[in-house]
């Protein structure tokens, strides 16, 4: 069997000395193992840390992982045992937390960092000239977007370290359709070129000190890059790949010979006051290259609001030559001023859908906004009820909301409800890149109305999809009844243009992993099901979201998942206090703390 070579440095670890001291702690161990089993990342960090003073003194770990991951396991190890962190619900948690609190500690929070990072922090007192070794765990599902998974680096040492390997595994039966390595971390003794693989990839990066000092943008602190590992797998059947294992299964649905499916997409841009400056001329670039990206067969509208609504033209039209060109002149024309209605804006993009015959055809609205709604309906609750209504299931409501300062949960509620996502758009200087790449993500449906059945399964993840889209990807996890595969009959069914088309390979070949893959398959249905049952939580109320909360709560405990409904605590020798880690909510930072990963005296 081939194995394809490259040399990277993997995701997630930011390890920063604090270098003004002589006798600074010294970082003799540095490891990162991961690995990718379709498409699911495990991932260890091992650091061992030595206190080469005469004193006892505090050594902090911090450490960036991917916001969409859980964390599984933490242990620390010191003079010759190990202390493990312990997964438990928050509210048994919060007494110890709020203790933390008041004695003036960090209480461990894991904090929101960026577009895709969140940080943990610990730390614990080190006996002279003893050594500490953390150990961090971290699962989380790869999402395939515009036909590629990610596994996102960030590796920053900044120190030299004798003991530097990386390693990571990626086992895809399906087969590696390519891999490939993208980024700046390199060294001028080191290249980074991937090679060719069939059904696994050993990704690896055992860097000398001297070699730590001479990548890009590095020094006599080592280490300072990042990279993307990206990579897609072959796709040989139109059912897609099912892997099975110790009575579960996992379903990766991706058929890619489909012909594409006109859309009909309402563009719905906030114009307030708040959206000035470069806000607003971000949109208006966006707006322009996606106006340059639409089918001749797609059919779309244009809307703006603050406190009232503009329209470009008030019903749908062909994406035709004409058209496109008076759009972008209304594009460059777009004013920020006003207020914000949300709710009657919102309203008139689904009016001007449901107006538009839909046979044959995939329809959209996206709506972008920096704010709260100040003008009309504002009631964030009457809103959403109304958008509901008028869209009535019938396609798609994607929110994106620009900067820190607009209300995520209600934009994240209210796409939610409606079949859709909710993005941020980062204030940043890529802010219309960001907004052009979502928009790519949903260019092109490729199917409509995706059932995926499965007779003879049970306690399934989601089953029904409003649309599917090129590049992407439907995963369905969930039990075999009696474990009895000889019954198990997996299906999809959707709509394909005009047409209703059903995926059932008879031939198809379900992979047993093996015993060695048990808790794997296992994991992969645990954290589907924890990620759906928390979006559930936020859309639902009364006894239904309680029952749900308990389910979610359940699965995170058994798995030990730190997710927003339970917390790590991390015990320490005696006399140490004890912190408590909690998941932040998206947007949450922790004020004061480093955006880096300290050992520090």
């Amino acid at each position: 069997m081939e194995r394809a070579v490259v040399q990277v440095t993997l995701f997630g670890l930011l390890l920063v000395l604090a270098s003004t001291l002589p006798n600074k702690p010294f970082i003799s161990f540095f490891h990162i193992n991961s690995t990718v089993t379709s498409r699911y990342a495990t991932t260890v960090i091992t650091s061992r840390v030595a206190n080469r003073m005469d004193d006892s003194k505090e050594i902090e770990f911090q450490v960036r992982i991917p916001k969409n991951a859980f964390i599984s396991k933490f242990r620390m190890f010191i003079d010759g045992q190990w202390y493990d962190g312990v997964v438990k619900g928050k509210e048994k948690a919060q007494q110890q937390y709020t203790e933390a609190v008041s004695r003036g500690q960090s209480a461990g929070l894991v904090s929101s960092v960026g577009r895709t990072l969140e940080e943990f922090k610990t730390a614990v007192t080190v006996a002279a000239h003893k050594k500490v070794t953390f150990e961090l765990t971290y699962e989380e599902l790869l999402k395939r977007k515009l036909g590629k998974y990610e596994l996102q680096i960030h590796a920053r040492p900044m120190q030299p370290v004798k003991d530097f390997k990386v390693d990571v595994y990626i086992n895809e039966k399906a087969g590696i359709n390519f891999i490939e390595i993208k980024g700046g971390l390199s060294t001028n003794a080191l290249s980074l070129k991937p090679v060719s693989s069939c059904f696994q990839a050993w990704v690896y990066f055992y860097p000398t000190e001297d070699q730590q000092k001479t990548c890009d943008g590095c020094g006599e602190q080592g280490m300072n890059g990042d990279l993307v590992i990206v990579y897609d797998v072959n796709r040989d059947s139109s059912l897609g790949d099912i892997k099975t294992s110790a009575g579960y299964f996992v379903h990766h649905f991706a058929p890619s010979s489909l012909s594409r499916i006109p859309k009909n997409v309402v563009f719905v841009i906030d114009q307030s006051g708040s959206m000035r400056g470069r806000k607003m001329q971000q949109t208006r670039i966006a707006l322009i290259h996606i106006l340059n990206d639409l089918a001749e067969d797609d059919h779309f509208g244009l809307i703006t609001f603050d406190s009232s609504i503009f329209h470009w033209k008030r019903e749908l039209v062909q994406a035709n030559k004409e058209n496109l060109e008076s759009a972008k002149i209304f594009a460059r024309n777009i004013q920020d001023r006003g207020a914000t209605d949300i709710n009657a804006a919102v309203l008139e993009g689904a009016r001007m859908l449901n107006a538009h015959p839909r046979e044959g055809s995939a329809s959209i609205v996206i709506l972008l906004t920096d704010g709260d709604p100040t003008s009309g309906v504002t009631n964030l609750e009457l809103i959403q009820s109304n958008v509901r209504r008028d869209i009535a299931d019938k396609f798609p409501l994607y929110c994106l909301g620009f900067g820190h300062d607009v209300n995520f949960e209600f934009l994240e509620k209210m796409s939610l409800q409606n079949n859709g996502v909710a993005r941020r758009i980062y204030e940043d200087s890529d802010a219309d890149l960001q907004l052009k790449g979502f928009y790519d993500e949903v260019a092109t449906p490729l199917l409509t109305d995706v059932t995926m059945i499965y007779n003879g399964g049970t306690n399934l993840t989601q089953t029904n999809f409003s649309q599917y889209y090129n590049g992407s990807e439907i995963v369905v996890a969930g039990q075999i009844t009696d474990n009895d595969i000889e019954t198990f009959t997996p299906q999809v069914v959707a709509i394909s243009r005009d047409r209703r088309v059903t995926f059932s390979d008879t031939n198809a070949t379900m992979e047993y992993l093996g015993t060695d893959f048990d808790s794997h398959i296992q994991r992969v249905w645990a954290y589907l099901t924890v990620k759906q049952l928390l979006e559930k939580e936020l859309l639902f109320s009364g006894p239904e979201k309680e029952n749900v909360k308990k389910e979610a709560l359940e699965l995170s405990l058994k798995y030990s998942f730190v997710t927003p409904l339970t917390s790590m605590v991390v015990t320490k020798p005696l006399g140490e206090n004890t912190d408590v880690l909690h998941k932040p909510k998206e947007g949450e930072t922790t004020q004061g703390h480093s955006p880096v990963l300290s050992c520090k005296l």
